[in-house]
């Protein structure tokens, strides 16, 4: 197993010349943020993601979160590491000032995120988790739960949950059961089970902060009954110190094909009388509340698929830089050499890598344009980056997290027999990635609101100012001279042609057929992250090409941009057209069978 070091450069690069950090920069509440500021950060979070994280990936996923009589211990080393990484401030490192918070840029701590997921995933479910809870309570939790909560949620002293699905009900919330009934007092008692709650029980904290949602006794049914509670495990006294344990108990952890160490918790509410919570916001809006969270979530998530996907290409490119077996194609009598010589090993490694870094650019322009959605002095600049979120965060956690399956499969298969055996480490990333495209949504859920709510609802408005963007930079690329750039321009024309013809599709369809747009909703979904990566790649090349003929130095850097491009243009964005067939095209086969036929 190779140890794990952070794509720094690529990462400075994309923030810099793709994501926009100068613009960031300028953005109110980020006057103190410069260049030398995020490089020490980086390197700082670089120090700690490979020097306390990543020894521990191995280790965790062998020894696993251990359930006894409802407390659950965490894997050797995590409640150190955890210690550490509080007391050092990461978990702090996008909070609120106000609560103690650093208040740095989205853009940022999603490179620094990238680092705790590519590190130790299993690890990083703990903060992320905590981060939406915090993100729901500043939006929309009283000034009494934000000073008796966020302080301590932020510096990491308590860790926060989302308690959504239930055994009846997975990903359906309007069938969610749980109760909430009113004391007269301002308080509630809860009574239900959850299911699949993420670190819902651990030993790495004091006290967890639970999200709830259950129904009051007049809520209306569906998801329109549904409300969001704040449900300590132990009751917070007035001076802020812990008081008695609340009724609510974890009633065993699940046994799963990867993560094996975070602790994924049965918690019941209620079994001893009664779990006491308080209600954030308004009766009945609990699900509009818990979206808060789910979108930090979703577009965590999405971090997930690329960081999974950078560990799994360093290690299969340390081994295929290692392992000699063979001699190459072409040279008779030749010496053995290293795989990495062997044309489809290339291929492989070269797909792995040009996936990592189509996602990387995608994912922090996502992140940068959050900050100006959050926080940019005009209003209709906030708009417009807010409608640019809101459709690629579904492309985000469902295009990088369904790549990681791919990648990290290739990963395993760079290494042959070998990435079949555990102790080469391949296999777990491979078996960590499959979760991905499951929670927080599933690819499908996650498609379905990009063709519903975020096209066919707004007539398409937003995903035609990206393709005007994605327009200009095909352009760019076409009038640039060079073969490579050609090619890449004439990938991008057609994938931009794709896009345009599924989206024609699903508005032309939505409303009349839901079923048949809805069977080309992934095949959709995958598409615009295809081509969204191919814009973001062929802005890398333009930028590298300027750089080279400035003379900036670098040039093996900068030439390696050019080139991944133009592989990630013939290999990948080549894929868009048979994708936007499918979308258009597809609803026939996949709806015409009875049941009976399958």
């Amino acid at each position: 197993m190779s140890n794990y070091s952070a794509p720094i450069r690529d990462m400075q690069f994309v923030m810099r010349e793709l994501a926009g950090l100068d613009e960031v920069a300028q953005l109110p509440g980020n006057e103190e943020v410069s260049t030398d500021l995020v490089d020490a950060i980086l390197e700082e979070a670089d120090k700690f993601a490979s020097g306390v994280l990543a020894p521990l990936n191995w280790t965790g996923d062998q020894e696993g979160a251990k359930w006894n009589d409802g407390a659950v211990t965490t894997a050797p080393g995590w409640k150190d590491a955890y210690a550490q990484f509080s007391e050092s401030g990461w978990t702090a490192i996008a909070g609120d000032p106000n609560y103690g918070g650093q208040g740095l840029p989205k853009l940022l701590s999603t490179a620094v995120m990238e680092m705790w997921k590519s590190a130790n995933m299993a690890f990083s479910l703990c903060p992320m988790l905590t981060t939406g809870a915090i993100e729901a309570l500043m939006l929309r939790g009283t000034d009494e739960q934000k000073d008796m909560y966020l302080p301590k949620m932020i510096s990491g002293q308590w860790t926060g949950t989302m308690n959504l699905t239930e055994p009846q009900a997975g990903s359906d919330l309007a069938a969610v059961r749980t109760k909430a009934e009113p004391q007269g007092d301002g308080s509630y008692k809860i009574f239900g089970q959850k299911i699949f709650i993420t670190y819902g029980e651990h030993d790495l904290t004091d006290n967890i902060i639970h999200l709830v949602l259950a129904r009051l006794p007049d809520a209306p049914e569906g998801v329109k009954g549904i409300s969001l509670f704040v449900v300590p495990k132990f009751m917070v006294n007035a001076d802020g110190s812990l008081g008695a344990r609340n009724d609510v108990h974890c009633v065993s952890i699940e046994h799963k094909l990867g993560i094996h160490a975070s602790p994924t918790a049965v918690l019941a509410f209620g079994d001893k009388g009664g779990a006491v919570g308080t209600l954030v916001g308004e009766p009945n809006r609990g699900l509009e509340y818990m979206f808060i969270m789910m979108n930090e979530a979703r577009f965590a998530v999405g971090m997930e698929g690329l960081a999974l996907s950078e560990r799994a290409y360093q290690l299969a490119l340390q081994y295929a830089k290692d392992r000699v077996q063979g001699t190459e194609a072409g040279v008779r009598g030749g010496p053995k050499v290293s795989i990495l010589h062997h044309a489809d090993v290339r291929r492989l490694l070269m797909q792995m890598k040009s996936k990592t870094e189509a996602m990387r650019a995608f994912a922090y322009v996502v992140g940068a344009a959050t900050d100006k959605a959050h926080h940019h002095a005009d209003e209709a600049v906030r708009a417009q980056n807010q409608a640019f979120v809101d459709l690629m965060i579904p492309v985000v956690k469902g295009w990088c997290t369904e790549n990681s399956i791919d990648v990290t499969s290739d990963g395993v298969q760079v290494h042959g027999g070998m990435g079949f055996i555990e102790e080469t480490g391949a296999a777990q990333h491979f078996r960590d990635a499959r979760i991905t495209t499951i929670y927080e949504g599933t690819t499908a859920i996650q498609a379905n609101d990009l063709i519903g709510r975020k096209i066919a609802r707004e007539n398409g408005a937003t995903i035609a100012t990206v393709v005007q963007a994605m327009r200009a930079v095909q352009a760019e690329l076409a009038a640039t001279e060079g073969e490579a750039f050609a090619a890449i321009a004439r990938s991008l024309d057609t994938g931009i042609g794709a896009v345009e013809e599924a989206v024609a599709y699903i508005l032309a369809t939505y409303s009349k057929d839901i079923k048949a747009a809805s069977v080309g909703s992934v095949p959709f979904l995958k598409l615009l992250g295809i081509v969204a990566g191919g814009w973001q790649m062929g802005r890398a090349a333009l930028v590298a090409k300027r750089k080279l003929e400035a003379g900036a130095g670098e040039e093996g850097f900068y030439q390696g941009k050019i080139i991944t491009a133009r592989f990630y243009a013939d290999h990948v964005l080549s894929q868009a057209s048979g994708l936007a067939y499918a979308v258009v095209n597809g609803a026939a086969g996949a709806l015409e069978l009875s049941e009976a036929q399958f």
